[in-house]
């Protein structure tokens, strides 16, 4: 009988980087399926279970765990109690978890508790926000980490993890920006009625820690983009606390310059992306997708603090206005050699290697602490 393994899935933005390693799990034999919560069961966030569900050959299972205006604590509460009775039912050999949203946090949590074998994906690493103190408590959390580099992988070692429950596979949405997306920019303009040829790419989620200036700062981002008379496409924040004050200000953004969407298909934001002048704001596609596709990026603030490195990210904070303009004039429609410190497209491949050995699935579930040999 094949194992069972079950991905869970918070937002648009971890499925894109859990499909590929769930449709190699799947054509590797193994009985996949998706736990689909948070932000992909809300319609003001594009309802993007739909794309969860235009998997083949997965199962998907939906779960509802927030409400509009819903605190991190009290999702946290509901999707431990959702997930708890969901694995008691289904009892899947894997779940595999992703990165530092809540809803990971709370799967890890069960998972952890019931003695239920738990794979983190992208430990290790830093940001600077709350966001950081979740990843690494998924680290701690999770049974075996799936990480995209070995300065990550250095990093859960140093959290207590034994090396060999460690492995570096790189980011795995890079395996489907390394090939053709499968869409073409006249389709993905049709689909989305993009009026722009030339155009940017804005994203910017609120920093929980920050949530009582990101009106502030979304307005002074937004009104530098405005004034450099270039075109956007806008793509809607997350639902984290703050999230209401800067679709406000994107409420205020002149129609004719900026199309605003709240969700994209992954393969159209794939070649949305190969084809946009630059990427502003705070989501960690500017700092790992677009230094690898060759796109000048602009980091905005602290949310993706320390997060990576490379010749063609640039940072600034929103109320700098001199380096946002700078920017804009300066990199627009540059394009940077492919950045590969995150991998080359092969993170699927590495993770069904591991999954297809029996060490993988012997590892003892009560863990201990491991002194790393630093």
């Amino acid at each position: 009988m094949a194992r069972s393994i079950l991905f869970v899935t918070g937002t648009r933005a971890d499925f894109g980087k859990l499909e590929p390693l769930a449709i190699a799990a799947r054509d590797n034999g193994f009985d996949t399926s998706f736990f689909v919560t948070g932000m992909h069961m809300l319609a003001q966030y594009g309802l993007t279970k739909l794309e969860v569900h235009r998997t083949p050959g997965v199962a998907v299972h939906e779960f509802l765990n927030q409400r509009a205006g819903d605190p991190q604590d009290m999702i946290l509460a509901k999707t431990v109690i959702g997930f708890s009775d969901f694995i008691k039912e289904h009892a899947p050999d894997l779940v595999v978890i992703h990165g530092d949203r809540v809803e990971a946090l709370a799967c890890a949590l069960v998972c952890a508790t019931n003695y239920v074998r738990c794979a983190h994906i992208e430990g290790g690493e830093v940001s600077g926000t709350i966001d950081e103190i979740y990843r690494h408590c998924n680290s701690k959390l999770a049974s075996a980490h799936f990480v995209s580099s070995e300065d990550a992988a250095k990093r859960v070692m140093s959290l207590g993890e034994a090396q060999d429950d460690i492995h570096p596979i790189g980011s795995p949405e890079l395996d489907f920006h390394a090939g053709a997306s499968g869409v073409t920019m006249a389709e993905v303009k049709e689909r989305y009625a993009l009026p722009f040829d030339d155009f940017g790419i804005c994203v910017f989620h609120p920093v929980t820690s920050e949530a009582e200036t990101m009106g502030a700062q979304a307005d002074a981002l937004f009104a530098a983009l405005d004034r450099s008379g270039k075109n956007f496409v806008v793509i809607a924040p997350n639902n984290d606390p703050g999230s209401a004050s800067i679709f406000a200000a994107i409420d205020r953004l002149p129609s004719d310059r900026f199309r605003v969407l709240p969700s994209m298909r992954f393969a159209h934001f794939s070649e949305l992306m190969k084809n946009a002048s630059a990427m502003i704001g705070n989501s960690s596609a500017g700092v790992r997708e677009a230094p690898f596709i060759g796109v000048p990026s602009l980091d905005i603030g602290s949310r993706q603090t320390n997060r990576a490195k490379s010749p063609s990210v640039f940072f600034a904070d929103a109320s700098e206005i001199d380096k946002i303009d700078a920017f804009l004039n300066n990199e627009w429609g540059k394009a940077y050699p492919r950045h590969d410190a995150f991998g080359g497209g092969s993170a699927a491949e590495r993770f069904t290697a591991v999954l297809n050995t029996d060490s993988f699935w012997n590892g003892n579930l009560q863990k201990t602490f491991h002194d790393s040999a630093d």
